[in-house]
């Protein structure tokens, strides 16, 4: 069977309903494996991407929970009351940051002041300083960006990146998404922040532009990653393996 779009409706919303359907018949009972993401994929005539999408919306309302390495399990069937919550994913959530943030940047180049260039500098190198914590933290990386939406003396812009920020927490499906990420050890890449700073000493908006987005496309590439199945437990095994090496190497 191949979806769809319903008017505006995202296709992910038209899987994760017709998983929820497929629950409700009986068609994958409580400890079954849903199918493999690319097997649904092929059956409904949609991307990958949208299929962990269908995945998260389905997961954040307790129907199935994804185990590493493993796949999508049921954990319980649906009632009459169970809809999909169908809040904004991560994945759109990115795309719009694309769209926004790189003009943002453009713009940005060409009103931002020496002290907002002292300031969005100290936040880069913060960004590096908190990649070190194992524990994690966006503060920085979002501090980086709201730093720029704010350089760009456009108080519309600013707030609509503001929200966009907003949403990557409070939105149940985008804040799933961006743990999975963070468990994967996916961090701010500080060389692509560097990049963008590049752009706005040189007060170049087609050179801030393009790393933004470049860096945002990275984001959006990491969270597909996230999502994958196996991805967690391989990044797992990297990081591990890289530990024994270093304890074999200093023993």
């Amino acid at each position: 069977m191949t979806m769809t779009a319903r008017g505006q409706e995202r296709l992910y919303q038209d899987l994760a309903r017709a998983l929820l359907e497929d629950l409700a018949a009986g068609r994958y009972p409580v400890g079954a494996r849903l199918p493999a993401e690319r097997e649904l994929a092929q059956q409904h005539g949609v991307s990958r991407p949208t299929v962990r999408e269908a995945i998260i919306a389905l997961e954040v309302q307790g129907l199935v929970e994804v185990r590493i390495g493993s796949g999508a399990y049921v954990v319980r069937l649906p009632g009459k009351e169970d809809v999909p919550g169908f809040n904004i994913s991560a994945i759109e959530l990115t795309e719009a940051r694309l769209l926004f943030e790189g003009e943002a940047a453009a713009l940005a180049a060409t009103q931002v002041t020496d002290g907002e260039l002292v300031e969005i500098e100290a936040l880069v190198a913060q960004i590096a300083r908190e990649n070190l914590d194992p524990a994690g933290s966006v503060q920085a990386d979002r501090a980086f960006h709201l730093a720029i939406a704010r350089a760009t003396r456009n108080q519309a812009v600013y707030e609509a990146i503001e929200q966009l920020w907003r949403l990557r927490d409070t939105s149940p499906e985008a804040a799933l998404l961006h743990q999975k990420a963070r468990t994967a050890n996916i961090k701010p890449v500080v060389d692509e922040h560097s990049a963008v700073l590049q752009g706005l000493k040189d007060h170049d908006p087609a050179a801030a532009r393009m790393a933004m987005r470049a860096h945002l496309s990275a984001v959006l590439d990491s969270l597909l990653f996230a999502t994958e199945e196996k991805a967690v437990d391989d990044a797992r095994r990297a990081i591990q393996a890289k530990r024994d090496r270093t304890a074999r190497a200093t023993a």
